[in-house]
């Protein structure tokens, strides 16, 4: 409510010619269910006109307030704002700010709120990071036990229904909280209780591989992985969407030719035998890439997804992982959880398909589909292990 009084505060007091305000959520229908009653409450109040087919507010003075979904950012594209709320800013792909909205304040030197709740070390975590030592950002976070909005015994019985992490996340605002359903919420937590999410060494004794994830309208993701024996390394990350093969294929160049990489092995999912990427004629993906000289393994399909989640966890049990380098991916990997059913209150079979979708199965199919060049027998795997992790520690 606070957020949406201020886009009419904004449109009522700005002295530029049809100033244009936005309120952004994760799904068109989320800004909907959130915001448009608020909305449609003060503008007619304040004799504006109501579009109820564009969820959009025009005012007297030429202003415009509407709402928009980051699910369709095109939709967002070749428009100006003075002044955007996003709501749940951490449950947005994050290229949705700093691709679409940020350059559409640009011209008008405009404002954005970032809200939401705490969802893990994730895109809002980061925003709030910044905010703390900026000088030209304002911060506030609103924890139940101290604003007394909710009394001492309604947050009481709530700690009884709820799990610690799920309280704290709700209510306290804690971004050390478990994202609810993540997947690999463990693992990514032992990593960073390890120390192995951080600065990791590119090994140039060592091939490249690369670790695939395919998308035509969705995104393609790729990670870049040195094998040491039962230990991985991944060293980068790349993520993008709308281009062909022989685009990707121009990355990996790139990153070889800046990096002094040599590849190793490149492992793309099932649906590389397939035609559904975007190719000229009926010509398969993989027979494309090959031409390009990209040779993928293929990795069979698991029929069921769990195992390829339990791959996943185990892989990443062996991980160091970049953190500069591969900072989306980890995102990702942060993010990536069960599906929620609002109607039967119960978490779905499957996982939930959005951004996070296509960095986490980019890293399955290299844990269902990577053999490492070395796996010590039973008989010395202890003596081998306590030698590895010694001369890493040196």
């Amino acid at each position: 409510m606070a957020c949406v009084q201020k886009l009419f505060r904004g449109a009522m007091e700005t002295k530029l010619p049809d100033p244009r305000f936005a309120y952004v959520a994760p799904l068109y229908g989320q800004a909907k269910d959130v915001a448009w009653q608020y909305v449609t409450h003060y503008a007619r109040g304040l004799g504006a006109i109501v579009n109820e087919t564009e969820l959009r507010a025009d005012l007297p003075n030429g202003a415009r307030i509407r709402l928009y979904g980051a699910d369709n950012p095109d939709r967002l594209r070749g428009i100006y704002l003075d002044g955007a709320i996003l709501d749940e800013f951490g449950n947005m792909r994050p290229s949705v700010w700093g691709e679409v909205i940020r350059p559409m304040l640009a011209d008008r030197q405009g404002w954005a709120v970032f809200i939401g709740t705490p969802a893990g070390h994730n895109e809002f975590y980061d925003k709030w990071q910044d905010a703390q030592t900026n000088r030209d950002w304002y911060s506030v976070m609103l924890k139940a036990s101290e604003t007394g909005i909710l009394s001492a015994d309604e947050l009481a019985d709530a700690r009884k229904t709820m799990s610690e992490d799920q309280y704290e996340q709700e209510f306290e605002c804690s971004f050390e909280a478990a994202i609810r359903g993540a997947y690999f919420a463990s693992q990514m937590r032992a990593m960073r209780e390890d120390g192995r999410l951080g600065k990791v060494l590119f090994d140039p004794a060592r091939p490249v591989n690369t670790f695939w994830d395919i998308g035509k309208t969705d995104s393609t993701a790729i990670w870049f992985h040195q094998n040491r024996g039962q230990h991985h390394h991944l060293i980068d990350y790349y993520e993008n969407a709308g281009e062909d093969v022989a685009f990707y294929a121009s990355i990996l160049k790139q990153k070889q030719d800046a990096r002094g990489w040599q590849y190793g092995q490149h492992f793309g999912p099932h649906d590389l035998d397939q035609t559904h990427w975007i190719l000229p004629g009926r010509e398969k993906v993989v027979d494309v890439a090959a031409n390009l000289g990209l040779r993928f393994i293929v990795v069979s399909r698991i029929a069921n997804k769990q195992d390829a989640i339990e791959a996943g966890r185990n892989f990443l049990s062996m991980c160091w992982i970049d953190a500069e380098h591969c900072k989306q991916g980890v995102e990702a990997l942060d993010n990536y959880r069960k599906g929620w059913d609002e109607v039967a209150k119960t978490w779905k079979a499957k996982p939930e398909h959005d951004w996070a979708s296509h960095g986490s199965d980019a890293l399955m199919t290299g844990a269902c589909g990577f053999v490492p060049e070395f796996v010590p027998p039973p008989v010395d795997r202890y003596s081998r292990r306590r030698a590895r992790t010694s001369a890493w520690a040196a």
